[in-house]
């Protein structure tokens, strides 16, 4: 062997920085114990240690440990991912000034639309539509704003306008980015992964382990930092408006209109008059309803219920909303949070249009009134209007810096500085506003509403109201990392809560030993105690080196990942599978053990080679198509092929030689009682049987297309949008009751919301409850919102235990009671998005696989027969899902995961295909003369061994991961299974004979090339 240098250079190096990185997570465990020790609690001992240096030889802090050791994704130490998409449409708005051009903004609202199912970005969708709307119009008229002065003037082009859109976009988004960035950094998470995903406009990947607050982390994230000043109006004030426009609903009810397309009258301070002492009268019964929710009571009698009802009718407005009638502060009223969406609906109408001033605006309180024990009733502020842009007087981008601080109550409260520009007009607001409120508004809520007594100089401020301390930090670090350049929603979320990690740790860990075990007793069990051995160290060592380089790269490793690494330990075995073999051959032939070894390995690389490349292709695909776990599982997957190949090419066969050239290990068969006669000079016929063969695999796959048709696919929430909930029952609990009691809830009926629940193992204790029911809101609120519907409705039907409380029940860490131990959320936009990529990513697999033989072997025979059957491949695999979905006992969702082992499925399936292929290419060198048919049999029985063995040895490992990896897996390894069962059928019944058919008579071209070169010797 040359390089042997080299090699041992590489190994031992490899070794020596594996075993750097992963000591740092020795080091952090030692800590972590330390720290669980502590009396006064774990994180004051990592507090009080996270800047002390805890690996004293080389000098590293624990917190440069703990940022060095191996990470672990969410579904192993729990958290929170998700994908936040900034608003491009708002950037586009903002860029043209706010522009009130109604074929504009007609525009901007179609590319909005038609950029959730357009594989377009919305800049394309935006210029395609105004172009359309208004085909002699500018785009430079438009966009020739003061903020884009230097690069848009009134002679640019639409083609340089659009560039610099392009341009401007970018940058939003890398501002975003930098402000998400920051906003982490302050939050205090160990190990968060931020990134800006490739090939979207806009789209930004968050992941933050061990997070177990996700609302506070929403509000993080989507806040956009909007801080604004404004004037407000006295209660006394918005009185009489807010009392006329409960007269006017009233009116526009009773005459069966809709209250949002009543036609605009004009105002009447006469009727506005006339409906205030009309109003009176209800204030009376409003203040005692909502005085009854303080206390706690609700209306639960018939006749109760009847009286609230007829109060809505004669005053829809006033009867939710308790109005209130002071001189001092900015309170326009209150209301039970159940009532704010009616409420919003009602300010919003053209009946308010009619009836509110236009410099007034109403908005709600950011939390709860701190008065409010129950935390129900929000507080509505009326709020003027003063400048003719109808923006605030004064806005966040004065700020200069911002922490958390107590007030004079000793209250937890935020204080600000302002630059000099900010303190003067601070300064004059203020003095413009003693004895009057002045609202601190961020991204549409009050957050105070302060009495101002007189002018205040210096630019300080302080926003108080009923916070937390974490309530404050976060605000404080919100400001201070800067105003976003637009808002952000999240559009994709999954939450994994930790002790749910710890079970997957749990069960990866045993699927893997088990794993590594039977393929031990495997290994040994075909070829001998000795070559067993080394195989088996040489799986050893592609674990450690797999694991080291994956500390190294910062990767987070998932259950997915855990997956990709048992899976390239079967794939590393193939490697192995392929030298023992060919050695046997060339022993049979009459060659020494030593001779036949170097035979073995040399004629094996080819093969190898080929097969590990092919999956690295799809390796590859996987990583640039998919996103979070599939990421993690691609990631680990290449890692783990390139590790393989090196200790199964290379290491192992320098263990061969120094064992070897010490005249030890001379007497090695590869072969035991068990496999000394196994698939051994077989004489199948399979090229004669091609005909029975494909009708057997034609009928399988009308089949499968018939089923398509029929019960189509079950997709998952991945592919058409909605949210998922893993709940945990402490009884048991039938699906189908879940599904009936959330389907008859009034809101999902008249929203025509779909849900879906199925069983997660077969105790009926874990049910994930899927729905697309309100997934097209994008409020801050919505997820909050829609985990309290999901909790009244389960508690409504006795499903959760009496004493489990809606915190409980959302708490990821919670197992009493029945709780949500996980969930994800994806949006229309991504899904569509996913579902694309999904499509893009198989078909440009099965032509790169193509492309990639074609080259290799250069005869087209082989890369169509190839294709074809992994296309045979493929459709088989989705088939069996669509004929198994619904009654088998594990879900058989078509997701990401699914789409990822396909993929997988397709990188190995072309294994067994290029063993094949090359034995054929091989034996057209050795026998030109044999015919075609009798060449292909041939060779199909002798790779039968190898294809057999390679496939045992994978099926294996796949079985350890579907029986011990847990429910999150099952999936993914039952489609492997049916890729490897397949795969191998397809290669000895589907691949040759195609290419078989395809060649015909003529012979590879190599073939020929030798041929005339031995013709020309001779003559």
């Amino acid at each position: 062997m040359q390089n042997k240098g080299l090699v041992k250079f590489l190994a031992i190096a490899l070794t020596l920085v594996c075993l750097f990185y992963l000591s740092f997570s020795f080091v952090t465990r030692y800590q972590m114990n330390k720290a669980k020790q502590d009396p006064q609690g774990e994180q004051h001992y990592l507090d009080s240690m996270q800047n002390k240096k805890v690996y004293p030889v080389l000098g590293y802090t624990l917190k440069k440990c703990r940022e060095m050791e191996i990470g672990l994704g969410l579904d192993l130490k729990g958290g929170m991912n998700v994908i936040l998409e900034v608003s491009v449409p708002d950037v586009v708005k903002a860029l043209a000034d706010h522009k009130a051009d109604p074929t504009f903004n007609q525009a901007v609202a179609n590319a909005s639309k038609q950029s959730v199912a357009s594989q377009d970005d919305f800049i394309t969708l935006f210029v395609r539509e105004y172009k359309r709307l208004a085909p002699n119009a500018k785009l430079a008229e438009l966009f020739a704003t003061q903020q884009l002065k230097d690069k848009v003037n009134t002679r640019s082009t639409d083609a340089e306008v659009e560039k610099v859109l392009r341009e401007e976009v970018k940058s939003a988004v890398d501002n975003s980015f930098n402000v998400l960035r920051t906003r982490i950094d302050r939050f205090g998470v160990v190990q968060p992964n931020i990134q800006n995903l490739e090939g979207s406009m806009g789209r930004i990947m968050v992941e933050l382990p061990g997070i177990k607050e996700p609302e506070r982390v929403r509000k993080l994230l989507q806040g956009s930092a909007n801080l604004e000043f404004w004037e407000t109006y006295y209660p006394s004030e918005v009185y009489p408006y807010l009392t006329a426009l409960d007269s006017r609903l009233h009116d526009a009810l009773a005459n069966g209109s809709a209250v949002d397309t009543t036609a605009i009258v004009a105002k009447d301070s006469a009727a506005i008059a006339d409906a205030t002492k009309a109003a009176e009268s209800t204030v009376t019964t409003s203040t005692d309803s909502l005085a009854n929710v303080l206390k706690g009571k609700t209306a639960e009698s018939a006749q109760d219920k009847a009286a609230l009802e007829q109060m809505k009718k004669e005053h829809p407005l006033t009867a939710i909303l308790q109005l209130n009638n002071q001189q001092g502060g900015a309170i326009a009223g209150y209301a039970d949070y159940r009532d704010t969406t009616v409420i919003n609906q009602y300010l919003n109408s053209k009946e308010a249009q009619a009836i509110l001033p236009k410099d007034l605006k109403l908005k709600w309180g950011v939390s709860a009134a701190d008065w409010d024990k129950s935390e129900r009733i929000f507080e509505l502020y009326g709020i003027k209007v003063t400048e003719r842009n109808g923006r605030a007087p004064l806005e966040g981008d004065v700020i200069t810096d911002a922490h958390d601080a107590y007030d004079q109550h000793s209250r937890p409260s935020v204080s600000m500085t302002m630059n000099n520009d900010g303190a003067r007009r601070w300064a004059q607001l203020t003095k413009n506003n003693i004895n009057r409120s002045i609202a601190i508004v961020l991204d549409g809520y009050v957050y105070s509403a302060p009495n101002v007594m007189n002018e205040i100089n210096g630019g300080s401020s302080e926003i108080t109201g009923n916070f937390t301390i974490e309530t404050t930090k976060d605000l404080a670090n919100v400001l201070k990392s800067g105003k976003m350049p637009a808002p952000a929603r999240i559009v994709q979320e999954d939450i994994v809560g930790p002790s749910l990690g710890q079970e997957s740790i749990n069960q990866g860990i045993v699927s893997f030993i088990v794993a590594l075990i039977l393929l031990m007793i495997y290994m040994c069990s075909m070829y001998g105690l000795i070559p067993g051995m080394v195989a088996n160290g040489a799986l050893i060592l592609n674990f450690f080196f797999t694991l080291g380089i994956l500390t190294s790269f910062q990767a987070a490793l998932t259950m997915s990942g855990i997956a990709g690494m048992v899976l390239s330990l079967g794939m590393a075995v193939d490697a192995n599978v392929l030298i023992y073999e060919r050695t046997k051959e060339e022993m049979k032939a009459g060659k020494g053990v030593k001779a036949a070894l170097a035979a073995g390995y040399s004629n094996a690389f080819s093969a190898i080679f080929d097969s590990n490349f092919t999956s690295i292709i799809t390796g590859i695909i996987l990583f640039n198509f998919g996103t979070g776990p599939i990421r993690g599982f691609a990631t680990t997957l290449i890692i783990g092929i390139l590790c393989s190949f090196f200790t199964a090419v290379f290491v192992t066969r320098i263990v061969y030689e120094h064992f070897l050239n010490k005249d030890k290990w001379i007497n090695l068969t590869f072969t035991t009682n068990v496999s000394r006669n196994l698939m051994q000079n077989t004489h199948y016929k399979f090229m004669a049987i091609w005909k029975r063969t494909y009708s057997f695999f034609g009928v399988l796959i009308l089949i499968s297309v018939v089923s398509f048709f029929v019960r189509g696919l079950s997709q998952s929430i991945d592919f058409t949008g909605g949210r998922n909930f893993v709940v945990q029952f402490e009884k048991q609990v039938e699906p189908e009751t879940v599904r009936g009691l959330l389907s008859q809830n009034d809101s999902i009926q008249a929203t025509g919301s779909n849900v879906q629940a199925i069983a997660l193992g077969t105790d009926h204790k874990t049910i994930r409850i899927s729905t697309n029911y309100r997934i097209n809101e994008d409020s801050p609120t919505i997820d909050s919102e829609i985990e309290h519907f999901l909790y009244n409705a389960l508690a409504s039907g006795n499903l959760l235990d009496q004493n489990t409380s809606y915190e409980k029940f959302i708490d990821r860490d919670n197992r009493e009671g029945g709780s949500i131990i996980s969930s994800q959320k994806v949006g229309p936009s991504i899904a569509e998005d996913i579902k694309t990529s999904a499509i893009w990513s198989v078909v440009l697999a099965l032509i790169a696989i193509g492309l990639y033989i074609l080259i290799r072997f250069r005869d087209i025979s082989f890369s169509i027969g190839a294709t074809i059957a992994l296309c045979v491949d493929t459709l088989l695999i989705i088939g069996a899902y669509s004929l198994c979905y619904g009654w088998a006992p594990f879900s058989l969702e078509i997701d990401q995961t699914f789409i990822g082992a396909i993929l997988t499925a397709i990188g190995y399936s072309i294994n067994d295909k290029v063993v094949v292929f090359d034995r054929i290419r091989e034996n057209f060198h050795l026998y030109p003369k044999r015919d075609h048919f009798t060449l292909f049999n041939d060779s199909l029985n002798q790779t039968l061994a190898r294809t057999i063995n390679t496939s045992i040895s994978t099926l294996i490992v796949l079985l350890c991961i579907f029986i011990l990896g847990g429910e999150s897996i099952r999936s993914f390894s039952f489609a492997m299974i049916l890729g490897v069962i397949i795969g191998t059928c397809s290669s000895l019944f589907i691949a040759a004979p195609t290419a078989f058919l395809v060649m015909g008579k003529r012979r590879p071209k190599e073939t020929k090339t030798k041929e005339d070169k031995t013709a020309s010797a001779k003559a």
